[in-house]
């Protein structure tokens, strides 16, 4: 099973915690993430264009899902791979949803999803 947090919040616990960020979020020990898979974030350019609103979230979803699925289709593998050695796996960030509607962390569950659907 592939679920989602924010890593900010400690009660979700359940599962292999995976950090999908290129960055170490402030705050948050070691001990907190089993996994960092840096490469499942989003591009720097990317993020920082969508967080300057330079980029609308339907942009920043399609261009997300391309540079995955061209540039680093192996994330969804890891993941998938990891999902089948521990079960449940739970991909981390650090946006919470709510107060934010869009997180990349959605759209990597949902291609997830897709992928285990089309198989």
């Amino acid at each position: 099973m592939i679920a989602h947090a924010s890593v900010y919040d400690h009660e979700a616990r359940d599962g292999l915690r995976v950090l999908i960020m290129r960055r170490w979020p402030r705050g948050i020990p070691k001990a907190q993430v089993d996994v960092w898979l840096k490469d499942a974030a989003p591009s720097p350019e990317l993020l920082q264009a969508f967080r300057r609103g330079l980029v609308e979230w339907e942009d920043f979803e399609r261009q997300y899902r391309a540079e995955i699925s061209e540039e680093r289709p192996a994330v969804l593998g890891e993941i998938r791979d990891l999902e089948r050695q521990h079960g449940t796996v739970l991909l981390l960030c650090f946006e919470r949803i709510p107060p934010q509607k869009h997180c990349h962390r959605l759209v990597l569950v949902e291609m997830l999803h897709t992928m285990r659907s089309v198989r």
